[in-house]
């Protein structure tokens, strides 16, 4: 897919999104603004944070078409690189990869950062799991400086049988990577760099929630589309939002179960997208992993009703928005109310309701036996 892709874009010079990224290194380099409009290079702006310019200097310092190949095939990379490290048997993370093989297609098709996003909150999930929380913690901040996502890895702290070291690698990575710039540019420029990026991010906010938006694809976004009313505010959906994944995470005694934790894990990927009202159609990649994580560490996971909501997942989310849908269905219906969303959600709010209600460490699930005989092995290299 991603080369696939690499040379559909690049032959018919429709890779605009990589001109974005690409150009950041060299706006960097030359102390240019990185959050200013330049039409003459790309559409659209630069919103990621000014750390990222470093991540893309390889892709850059190369030809433009070797550069966008090596893009492509490093976000293939680091996907498939985090889903083989899961705990998993070799058929469950095939199974995975089948399942989340259109939301990636969406996300590689428009050249985006997503699939590496999805894997650092992954890795920092998996890091914590084997006690590295040196490596864990380095995922959670690159992440969170590059596009705000991964801060949701701190979540894993609670799982972590070293907090004292996650907390003392989560400040040293904090510290070096937010001076890394300095390796391209001035610490003026660096500063200034840190409040354009939060001002762009804050003002992003306002631009996307209206109703010809193709973003706002989250849960404040179908209720303003379907109630027709674009003042509906952000503020109330994200406090309900994170009090419903935060509540579960009070049952402490659950913590033992493997079970427990990779919903968690599941219910994190998908809340970082469903309440972002930059949520757009390729972002759900990250959010369609942890759907198919869940129904996988489930003991039946193709119940009639699993299968009914695996399908409106790759249906509706998965190809609503693409021409496997017609014009007259999916802009008047699928777009307009935010469909997309709509799977997500619903099971969203189920994996929320069982970790309240399911009681984890007495159902000794099929995935937790499964866990404590892998645990033992070098599950980061390989399992079968």
């Amino acid at each position: 897919m991603a080369v696939y892709t690499c040379i559909f874009k690049y032959t018919r010079g429709i890779d605009n999104n990589y001109k974005i990224f690409r150009a950041s290194y060299f706006h960097a380099r030359q102390e240019k603004d990185l959050y200013a409009s330049y039409p003459q290079e790309y559409g659209d702006l630069y919103y990621y944070g000014p750390v990222f310019p470093l991540v893309i200097a390889p892709s850059s310092l190369l030809p433009h078409g070797w550069g966008f190949l090596l893009w492509e095939l490093a976000n293939a990379i680091a996907i498939l690189w985090a889903i083989h490290l899961l705990p998993f048997t070799v058929r469950q993370k095939n199974q995975l990869l089948l399942l989340c093989a259109i939301e990636y297609a969406n996300s590689v098709f428009y050249m985006q950062f997503n699939p590496a996003i999805t894997a650092m909150i992954l890795l920092s999930f998996i890091l914590v799991e084997r006690g590295k929380e040196q490596w864990a913690t380095l995922f959670i901040v690159l992440g969170f400086l590059i596009k705000l996502y991964p801060i949701i890895g701190l979540t894993f702290f609670l799982f972590s049988r070293n907090k004292g070291k996650f907390v003392l690698w989560a400040a040293i990575w904090a510290v070096v990577l937010l001076i890394a710039p300095l390796i391209l540019y001035s610490p003026g420029y660096m500063v200034n760099s840190y409040h354009q990026w939060l001002a762009a991010v804050h003002s992003k906010v306002g631009l996307n929630a209206y109703f010809d938006s193709p973003q706002d694809i989250c849960v404040m976004g179908v209720v303003r589309r379907l109630t027709h009313n674009i003042n509906v505010p952000n503020g109330p959906f994200l406090i309900a939002g994170a009090f419903l994944f935060l509540l579960p995470l009070l049952r402490f005694s659950q913590y033992k179960s493997f079970k427990y934790r990779a919903q968690v894990l599941a219910s994190a990927l998908i809340l970082v997208v469903i309440f972002s009202t930059g949520a757009e159609h390729p972002t759900y990649i990250i959010a369609v992993t942890g759907v198919f994580i869940w129904m996988l560490i489930q003991d039946k996971p193709y119940t009639t009703g699993n299968i009914i909501l695996l399908v409106s997942v790759l249906v509706l989310t998965g190809l609503g928005l693409t021409d496997a849908f017609p014009k007259f269905i999916r802009e008047p219906y699928i777009a307009k109310y935010s469909m997309k969303a709509w799977p997500v959600i619903v099971i969203w709010v189920k994996i929320v309701y069982e970790l309240l209600f399911n009681n984890f460490v007495a159902e000794n699930t099929k995935i937790d036996r499964q866990y404590e005989r892998l645990k033992s092995k070098d599950w980061l290299m390989s399992i079968s």
